[in-house]
């Protein structure tokens, strides 16, 4: 049977659906063009000429400038340095609150015991508790352990922070996995570990994609937590482009503020350029059971 042709309607419908997107898009996006061009003009460029006028030619001085004049406390150093403390922070951060939400989930799926709900409800809790309420106690807690001012101590602190989302992330994805999977292994004399590595984690893609994804960017774009935590020489990006915006040296050069928060977004966006197609699968994936 041949499909009748669109109807002048649809089409119509559709066309004013994808202008709507489009308008907002242009709306969304007005903000990162600003910044782009922006930081491709000369200060006098920018005081003279129009915010939303295209640079005369492009200068990437600004850029150079950013990237190796930041700001933290009485001396000034590189913004690279404090791009790569975030890396330091982020890397291992992500790594173990994923692991640790992977085995908290499974087990809250597949091994309950009394009180797992319970359990479970507290890690819930924690997930929404203001990060203002446990800035103190955390802090009494990275100074007993020797980690204050420190790398591991900001990666702790993040860790402890995300368990409680990868943990839900995770068991509300195993909990519309096949039971019967499980089962089986248990009835064959598989272990816990032994069915966790080979039955759950080969199943587990989608939802580390999600959960990688999403710790990367909230760590990363982390700035009370990074500011209350670090020493001048562990500082992440976040707190270094505050520095730099709020230091003026010669004149406000706000072609280096644009570019410099450029440089700071960048890691974020290109991970949803590169996986955010599979960050919505993974959303998505296990919603209809069956």
């Amino acid at each position: 049977m041949v499909e009748a042709p669109m109807t002048v309607t649809r089409r119509a419908a559709r066309l004013g659906l994808y202008a709507i997107l489009a308008a907002v898009a242009f709306i969304y996006l007005m903000p990162v063009w600003v910044m782009l061009i922006t930081s491709l003009k000369d200060v006098e460029e920018i005081r003279s000429g129009n915010l939303l006028s295209l640079p005369s030619s492009l200068n990437f001085d600004a850029w150079v400038t950013a990237w190796g004049s930041a700001c933290a406390g009485s001396s000034c150093e590189g913004i690279s340095s404090y791009f790569w403390n975030s890396f330091q922070i982020v890397i291992p951060a992500v790594i173990i609150s994923t692991l640790l939400g992977a085995l908290n989930g499974y087990v809250l799926s597949f091994w309950r015991f009394r009180g797992s709900e319970l359990m479970f409800g507290l890690l819930l809790v924690g997930c929404f508790i203001p990060l203002q309420v446990i800035l103190l106690p955390m802090a009494r807690t990275l100074a007993f352990f020797g980690l204050a001012n420190s790398t591991p101590g900001l990666v702790l602190v993040h860790v402890i922070v995300g368990t409680g989302f990868t943990t839900m992330f995770f068991r509300n994805f195993y909990i519309g996995l096949p039971q019967e999977l499980i089962k089986a292994a248990k009835l064959d004399g598989a272990g816990f570990f032994f069915i966790f590595r080979r039955v759950v984690l080969p199943l587990s893609t989608p939802i580390i994609v999600v959960t990688v994804i999403w710790q990367f960017t909230q760590i990363w774009n982390d700035f009370l937590l990074g500011i209350v935590y670090s020493g001048a020489e562990t500082q992440p990006v976040t707190v270094a482009l505050n520095n730099l915006v709020n230091t003026s040296f010669g004149g406000k050069q706000y072609n280096v503020d644009m570019a410099a928060a450029l440089i700071a977004a960048l890691p974020t966006l290109i991970v949803y350029m590169v996986a955010g197609k599979y960050f919505v699968k993974g959303l998505t994936a296990g919603a209809v059971k069956g």
